[in-house]
C-alpha cells in the first residue's frame, strides 16, 4: 500500500486526481491531444487544526472535494466547449465568459433539484405513510426511498451515452489509484489489469451517508418527540435533518477511509460489498486512451514525469 491515499472523480473527457500536495486535471481534447492543469493544494485538515479533529475533518474534507470537483467539472466542460466553438468557427474567448455564467446557473440548480429530490421527498413520502409518531420506522421508510431514488438516478444516467463516457473515465480513475496504491509503475498497461470498482468511491460514500442518515436521524427525532411531545412537522423535521447533516458526512467519511485502510479485513470486504455493488453502475471498464488520460492526471498530482506527450496548464 502506498504511503498516503489519493483521490479524484471522472469529469467531462478526463479525470480530476488529489494528492497530497496537487490537484491535477486532465482532458482529452477533440485533436486527440492531453491537456493537464495541475496546481499546489494543501487541505484546511492540514492548515487548520481544529479541522483535523475526527468528525469534523470528515466534514470539511466533503465541502473541499465539492468545490475542488465542481471547478474540475467546469475546466472540463469549458474545454468541451471551446472544442465545439473551434469546429464551428466561433472564438472561444468570446464564448467563455457565457459558458462559465451557464455553468454557475446549472450548478446552483442541480443542488437545489438535489436537495429536494434525496432529501425532502423521501421524508414527504414516509409522511403520507403516516408514519410520523414512528422515528426509526419513519427514517428507515425515508432512508430507502432515499438510496432507491439514488440508484434509479445513477442507473438512468448510466444508459445514456455521454454519462456512460464518464462512467468509463470513473472507471478509469479507480484502476490508475490502484496501480499507485500497488507501488508499481504507473502507467496504462500496469492499470489496466484492476478492477473498476474501488473501497474509497464517493459512489460508496453516499450509500453509507444514507444508511447512517436512517440511525443518526431516528436518534434526533426521538429526541425531539421526548422534549416536544409530539413528532416534528415535516419542514422542522427537514430542518433538523440537514442541520444534522455534518454529523452524519464526518462520520461516514471516517467509515470510508477506515474501510479504505482494512479493505484486507473479512469483516470490512462484508460492509463494503454494498457500495462496490453500486459502483457496478457508476463505473464501466475504460478504453486504452482513457487509461492514458487517467495515468496522466495522476503522474501530474504526484509530481511524476509524464511518459506521453501532453500540453501542461499550471495555475498557482
Amino acid at each position: 500500500m502506498a504511503e498516503f491515499q489519493v483521490g479524484g472523480q471522472a469529469v467531462i473527457e478526463g479525470v480530476m486526481i488529489r494528492s497530497e500536495t496537487h490537484i491535477a486535471t486532465a482532458v482529452r481534447r477533440a485533436d486527440q491531444s492531453i491537456l493537464v492543469k495541475t496546481y499546489p493544494y494543501r487541505p484546511l485538515s492540514k492548515r487548520i487544526k481544529l479541522f483535523a479533529v475526527p468528525i469534523i475533518r470528515g466534514f470539511i474534507a466533503m465541502f473541499e472535494m465539492l468545490k475542488i470537483g465542481i471547478g474540475s467539472l467546469n475546466f472540463s466542460a469549458e474545454m468541451m466547449a471551446e472544442d465545439i466553438d473551434i469546429s464551428e468557427g466561433k472564438d472561444p474567448v468570446k464564448q467563455k465568459k457565457s459558458t462559465g455564467i451557464m455553468l454557475f446557473f446549472s450548478v446552483v440548480f442541480a443542488v437545489g433539484v438535489g436537495v429536494v429530490f434525496f432529501f425532502f421527498l423521501p421524508l414527504w413520502v414516509a409522511s403520507l405513510a403516516g408514519l410520523s409518531k414512528k422515528a426509526l420506522v419513519f427514517n428507515l421508510v425515508a432512508g430507502g426511498v432515499r438510496v432507491v431514488l439514488f440508484i434509479g438516478y445513477v442507473y438512468f444516467l448510466s444508459i445514456l451515452k455521454d454519462f456512460r463516457r464518464i462512467f468509463e473515465y470513473h472507471g478509469a480513475e479507480h484502476k490508475s489509484i490502484y496501480s499507485w496504491e500497488a507501488k508499481e509503475e504507473i502507467t496504462a498497461e500496469n492499470a489496466k489489469k484492476y478492477t473498476t470498482l474501488h473501497p474509497r468511491c464517493g459512489t460508496s460514500f453516499i450509500l453509507i451517508v444514507a444508511i447512517f442518515a436512517i440511525l443518526i436521524f431516528a436518534i434526533a427525532d426521538t429526541l425531539f418527540q421526548l422534549w416536544a411531545g409530539h413528532p416534528p412537522a415535516l419542514l422542522i423535521r427537514f430542518g433538523v435533518h440537514v442541520l444534522l447533516l455534518p454529523l452524519v458526512a464526518g462520520s461516514s467519511y471516517e467509515l470510508l477511509k477506515l474501510s479504505g485502510k482494512t479493505r484486507d479485513n473479512k469483516l470490512t470486504k462484508i460492509l463494503i460489498k454494498p457500495g462496490l455493488w453500486l459502483q457496478l453502475i457508476t463505473t464501466k471498464e475504460p478504453n486504452m486512451e482513457q487509461l492514458e488520460v487517467a495515468v496522466v492526471a495522476v503522474r501530474a498530482s504526484l509530481g511524476l514525469p509524464q511518459q506521453v506527450q501532453v500540453n501542461e496548464l499550471a495555475d498557482a
